[in-house]
């Protein structure tokens, strides 16, 4: 097929729709994620990624093939990325049969995609470690979902003693009386393995930019406070939760949520494209205004014996709907507006004059 004809940002919506669909299997077969669902679904999760990731991979190199790398192409691509991070938890939730748990791996994923966004706001480039997320990341998390088509979901559930007889043999005086699920386990391997030394990177790499160029650290962090209040404003909801939204509802918290964290991201790409001045972005913190009711209603709740002002699936079904409104406004807006000024269109490529 003429290359262009396949246009590199149908290529990453392809892609991306490849995560929502894998979700969505998730949610027929496991609502609430704390059950099994039949097997093949873990296989169709892998392959599914595995596409996914296929096609991440090959838009940029489309792109650069039809000389129609553009910003448009850098923000759609990476606001497609921003939104895999919560897609993909949904999924590897269903095959973890982690449940309410499912919200912690989509934090694991969002911190590093956050901070090297941020990083990239800074040094204009993408710095990866060897092992990194996007590639060895990825890989890992189909093939746990294809090692789960053999295994089964309860094997990531149950006790990590019996999932790995070996540890059985390892005295562990303080453990021997608690039951630690095996996805507990390789959420703590991920914060410690991938997600520590990932952050200290991206800070430690922004602190040399901005001390050459006799800037403020202090601005620089400043940017990543709306993502530290999503994090905390939708722990404090969910601590204080009458209906444990995070155990119920796992889907629509992470939905939500994730709509918000793209939000936050797609704001700080259109920042660096637009070479904004470095520091807060108030307008930011317009996807976060909505926390402020679920919270209250918490508390509420906490006041009057149990009972919220509001049912807390109403809540959440606003907060997605808030969300994802507020993204795709965003979107179309950038979309339009870049066309406007730029003639660049999103799922056009326009032909260039010789």
């Amino acid at each position: 097929m003429h290359g262009f004809t396949n246009r590199p940002n149908m290529i990453t919506l392809t892609g991306f729709t490849f995560l929502v669909l894998s979700a969505l299997l998730g949610y027929i077969y496991s609502p609430r994620l704390d059950t099994a669902p039949p097997r093949w679904v873990h296989l169709a999760h892998g392959l599914l990624l595995f596409l996914y990731q296929t096609f991440d991979a090959v838009d940029g190199k489309q792109a650069r093939r039809t000389s129609s790398s553009s910003p448009l192409g850098e923000l759609f691509d990476h606001g497609c990325d921003a939104l895999a991070c919560a897609f993909e938890a949904l999924a590897l939730g269903s095959t973890l049969m982690c449940g309410g748990w499912t919200f912690c791996f989509w934090v694991v994923a969002a911190v590093p995609f956050y901070l090297a966004t941020w990083e990239h706001f800074f040094t204009n480039t993408l710095i990866l470690p060897t092992i990194n997320g996007p590639t060895e990341g990825l890989m890992l998390i189909y093939v746990s979902h294809l090692f789960t088509f053999l295994t089964g979901a309860e094997w990531w559930a149950q006790d990590f003693r019996k999932s790995l007889p070996i540890f059985g043999w390892i005295p562990l005086p303080f453990l021997s009386e608690i039951e630690i699920p095996l996805y507990v386990i390789v959420l703590i391997l991920m914060i410690v393995g991938a997600v520590i030394p990932t952050v200290r990177s991206n800070v430690s790499n922004v602190q040399e930019v901005v001390e050459a160029r006799k800037g403020s650290m202090a601005l620089a962090l400043a940017m990543i406070l709306p993502f530290i209040a999503l994090l905390a404003g939708v722990s404090i909801w969910c601590s204080l939760s009458p209906s444990s939204i995070m155990r119920n509802q796992p889907h629509l918290l992470v939905i939500g949520t994730g709509f918000n964290f793209g939000y936050l991201v797609g704001r700080m790409i259109l920042a660096h494209l637009c070479d904004e001045p470095k520091g807060l972005k108030s307008g930011m913190f317009m996807s976060l205004v909505f926390l402020c009711f679920p919270i209250a209603n918490a508390l509420i709740a906490k006041i009057n014996d149990g009972t919220p002002l509001v049912d807390e699936l109403v809540l959440l079904v606003l907060y997605c709907a808030y969300t994802v409104g507020l993204y795709l406004h965003l979107a179309v807006s950038v979309v339009h507006e870049i066309k406007d000024a730029l003639g660049i269109y999103c799922f056009r490529i326009t032909r260039k004059e010789a």
